[in-house]
């Protein structure tokens, strides 16, 4: 016997995990079918699967952290900056801080 689960998640996610995993070869379903079992055979969370993207937080080679410093200090002397002040006073504005 099978039994069913329903869940209840905003459109704008079901959209975007139904295009995920289409790009991944499967479905949602099947999806949740995979992590449940996962779950059961790891007796806990189990792995991540997702797709190859860049990685904000990994770490910068010496000469793209070098060429990264050289555009900002020319835009910075173009005058595109702003004070620490300016933007915490943004900051508290905006989640009434």
């Amino acid at each position: 016997m099978a039994s069913t689960i329903q869940v209840r998640v905003d459109d704008d996610l079901k959209s975007k995990s139904d295009r995920l995993f289409k790009e991944l070869g499967t479905d949602t379903t099947s999806a949740i079918r995979m992590f449940l079992t996962q779950a059961v055979a790891n007796n806990g969370f189990p792995f991540e699967i997702k797709r190859v993207e860049h990685n904000p937080y990994a770490a910068m080679s010496e000469k793209m952290m070098l060429e990264k410093l050289e555009k900002s200090r020319v835009s910075a002397s173009q005058g595109n900056y702003r004070s620490s002040n300016a933007v915490v006073s943004d900051l508290r504005e905006k989640y009434g801080l």
